[in-house]
């Protein structure tokens, strides 16, 4: 059961666009999502139940045309009616089956025309500084994890940013759909802005613990050579993210084996444990 402001605003986005329901909707910690028919279309209504996906929804529509991203066929206040992808494949599939070096490659290729689209009216963004809060300004138990990622994450944002540029904030397997004739898209950005390395990160801590471990040193390989990373650059964005991610999880009541294990790995690498 929808909640009632939800459910109404459901029934009024789809009279105002004319879409027709091709499943039930279903609600996310932070959206509510209807499959749907937009002048024959298939197509998805997404409305935002928070900034982070308000800001999101404006990204995507400022990335349309981009040749990366879902494009947005509708846009509305709070919501959005984007593409929809048929198609049941994922880059999370291509990993499990073997395939994962092809899916890191993909990744990266979506990542790269993402990342050199430029646009006018740039939508709003949040800096990397800012997402990074939580982890730079408690302070740590010296030699904690913890403690490592944040002295690593406060020297990568004082320096200038190299290659600022809009960020997707999010990107992992599920992220990118296979849309058919137009191939591997984009979805969800989170609408950060900074340095591009830092959206490669979130890629080796998924689709699961056991390729992202087991397979930490080849995939650091591949999007280096792939979207042509600094390697010290990316190792030191991955120790960052991981336990940042590490960290909302543990807020949220969940076990964050995997991005500790990653974080352990790259500080390794780094020399720091």
């Amino acid at each position: 059961m929808l909640p009632k402001t939800i459910a109404i605003a459901l029934d009024n986005y789809l009279r105002q666009w004319s879409l027709v329901p091709a499943a039930e909707p279903f609600l996310t910690p932070t959206s509510c999502l209807q499959p749907v028919s937009y002048r024959g279309q298939p197509a998805m209504l997404k409305i935002a139940m928070c900034e982070e996906e308000r800001r999101g929804n404006a990204v995507m529509a400022w990335w349309n045309g981009s040749g990366a991203a879902a494009r947005i066929l509708a846009r509305c206040d709070d919501a959005v009616v984007m593409e929809r992808a048929e198609s049941a494949g994922s880059l999370a599939d291509l990993a499990r089956t073997g395939r994962d070096d092809d899916a890191m490659r993909i990744a990266c290729a979506v990542l790269g025309r993402l990342h050199a689209h430029t646009a006018p009216d740039q939508p709003p963004v949040v800096s990397l500084h800012d997402w990074f809060a939580p982890l730079t300004n408690p302070s740590w138990p010296r030699g904690n994890i913890l403690w490592l990622a944040a002295l690593v994450a406060k020297k990568l944002l004082s320096a200038p940013a190299l290659d600022p540029v809009v960020l997707h904030g999010d990107m992992h397997h599920g992220n990118i759909l296979h849309f058919g004739t137009q191939g591997w898209l984009a979805i969800d950005p989170k609408g950060l802005v900074g340095d591009r390395v830092f959206d490669y990160a979130n890629l080796l801590c998924n689709p699961s613990r056991r390729i992202a471990v087991d397979r930490f040193h080849e995939r650091i390989g591949t999007l280096v050579e792939a979207a042509r990373l600094d390697r010290h650059r990316l190792l030191q964005w991955t120790l960052a993210w991981s336990c940042l991610s590490a960290l909302w999880m543990m807020e949220d009541g969940l076990a964050p084996e995997t991005p500790l294990a990653i974080a352990a790995l790259a500080a390794t690498e780094l020399g720091l444990l």
